[in-house]
């Protein structure tokens, strides 16, 4: 594939794309020996070989996002000293080395991203960009109202207040009972503390979606790389302002945009100031002055703006 030679040098990391464009048109670039002034020039970053002041230029590594359903019983690691059953094994053999996004416990399944993009990676488990992460939770016992309540208030626990949750009920059995719990915190165990702190024992916890991306179908222990649009999506979270809460539901090619409000967008409700009444000087009746700066009352003229009197004659 040909490309243009100030984005192959850009890509590169050496330098932006304006200042390669200078590096051009100064005669510090070639391509299989020769000098290269020309903008726009177009080479095959595969065959061709870019040097910059002699130095050879690296080709940019490729990008990859792989999407894993991970199954209980795996380590969220590509190695483990103990010798447990890692995350590694199940993912497709790629050129380029990547690494999880976040992390899930031993026993908890679901999804679980993969990526070279360390910029990506930070932005996605950092606490300050709120990237939401939605589970499906079996717990011991029926989850009331007000226990309900609790969870998207904050829950208290030994290392402080839980930020607000969204909780709804996805299902109901004799003895347990379904959640649908988005966070967009990471803490060691979280779910498992928040439950347990009201009285309920998590059986089984699942994440069906991660930021814009969702699990959908996949297959327990199956990956799949992930497609244009949700590249695209993922890449959106490193410039989106932090503590921006996203929004956004899962990515699906039709639409990216989800059209539900953010409960952070609701205005703030303007509070009113009452204003204080005239007051009067005590003991004399009079009106008290207007404070320095003050408009002045209507129909009042300052002295010495020319004031002109109706004369007789």
């Amino acid at each position: 594939m040909m490309v243009r030679l100030q984005k192959v040098i850009a890509a590169s990391g050496v330098a932006s794309r304006r200042a390669a464009e200078t590096m051009i048109k100064d005669g510090h670039v070639t391509v299989n020996g020769k000098v290269v002034r020309v903008l726009g020039t177009c080479i095959d970053p595969s065959k061709d070989h870019v040097k910059i002041d002699g130095r050879h230029v690296q080709q940019a590594e490729p990008e990859v996002f792989v999407l894993l359903h991970k199954p209980a019983g795996y380590v969220t690691t590509m190695n483990d000293p103990q010798g447990r059953p890692t995350v590694a094994d199940l993912v497709p053999k790629v050129k380029v080395r990547v690494f999880p996004v976040g992390r899930l416990d031993y026993d908890t399944e679901g999804l679980l991203l993969l990526t070279n993009n360390g910029k990506v990676a930070q932005a996605c488990v950092h606490p300050r960009y709120h990237v939401p992460k939605t589970y499906l939770v079996k717990v011991s016992g029926v989850c009331t109202d007000e226990e309900i309540r609790n969870l998207e208030d904050g829950v208290a626990l030994d290392d402080g207040m839980t930020a607000p949750a969204t909780v709804r009920k996805s299902g109901k059995a004799k003895v347990n009972s379904w959640l649908e719990l988005t966070i967009h915190e990471g803490r060691t165990h979280q779910i498992k503390r928040m439950l347990e702190a009201l009285g309920h024992r998590v059986v089984r916890i699942k994440r069906i979606r991660f930021g814009p991306i969702e699990l959908g179908d996949l297959p327990v222990g199956a990956s799949r790389f992930v497609t244009d649009a949700e590249a695209n999506a993922l890449r959106a979270v490193v410039h989106r302002k932090a503590g921006t809460r996203n929004v956004r539901g899962p990515v699906r090619s039709s639409d990216l945009q989800s059209s539900r409000p953010a409960r952070d967008t609701v205005p703030p409700r303007v509070r009113q100031t009452k204003v204080p009444a005239k007051r009067t000087l005590s003991g004399t009746g009079r009106k008290a002055r207007p404070a320095s700066g003050s408009a002045r009352p209507p129909g009042r003229v300052a002295k010495g703006q020319g004031r002109t009197r109706n004369r007789k004659g």
